[in-house]
This record gives structure tokens, sequence and C-alpha cells, in this order.
């Protein structure tokens, strides 16, 4: 489905990025730069939305040999022959942890929440 937006939030947007004032009409050779930039705010805003919320496994096993099972499905990452953690509290949540194995691994940087950033 392709995206459309009205000329008041191009206008609106354009006002942010400081391509015009208040009140001004956008260029049209600046008008696809910031219809692009709604579009990248949009896409943003849809990968936030589909993010599924983290849930907690019912059940963990761990097999002789390495191989564990998640809620009765196969842990589909390998696991490297490190010494596992494992945490049983009977009266609540237990922990597994354990070393998966790949090749690059990227830590990002969370954004400032809105509350930080006042």
């Amino acid at each position: 489905m392709p995206l459309q937006f009205t000329d008041a939030e191009i206008n609106a947007k354009a006002v942010q990025l400081g391509v015009i004032t208040q009140g001004e009409s956008v260029p049209n050779r600046h008008r696809s730069k910031v219809v692009a930039a709604l579009v990248e705010e949009r896409r943003a805003a849809d990968r936030q939305e589909k993010q599924p919320e983290p849930v907690c496994a019912k059940e963990i096993v761990v097999e002789p040999g390495g191989a564990v099972l998640i809620d009765g499905e196969p842990f589909p990452w390998l696991i490297a022959r490190q010494p596992m953690e494992i945490g049983l509290n009977p009266e609540g949540i237990s922990t597994v942890r354990l070393t998966l194995m790949a090749e690059a691994v990227q830590v990002l940087k969370p954004k400032p929440s809105k509350n930080e950033s006042e």
C-alpha cells in the first residue's frame, strides 16, 4: 500500500526540518526530500509497533549432549560449549544462562526517552 501524505503534513515536516518557515509552501526541489523524511519516520514507527512483546518460556529442557528445547521446540541457534548457569526457583521463575555463538554482534544504543530529553 503506497504511503500518502497531505500538504499539511509535508509543510509541517518541512518547517520541522528547517526547509521553510511557518506559512511558506515547500519548493518543488525540496518536496521529495521532505517526503522521504516522512516515509522514514513512518517506517520507523511501524517497525517499533511490529516488534512482538517478549514472552517468558513455559519450559526449558536441557538434554544430555547440549540440546535445548524451549517450550518443546529445539532452540534454533548454535549454543557454545560453555558451562550453563541454571538457577532453579521452585516458587517462581527459574533462569538459564548460556552462551550463543554468532558471526557478528551489534549493540545499539537506545534512543533517549522523552522524559530523559526534557
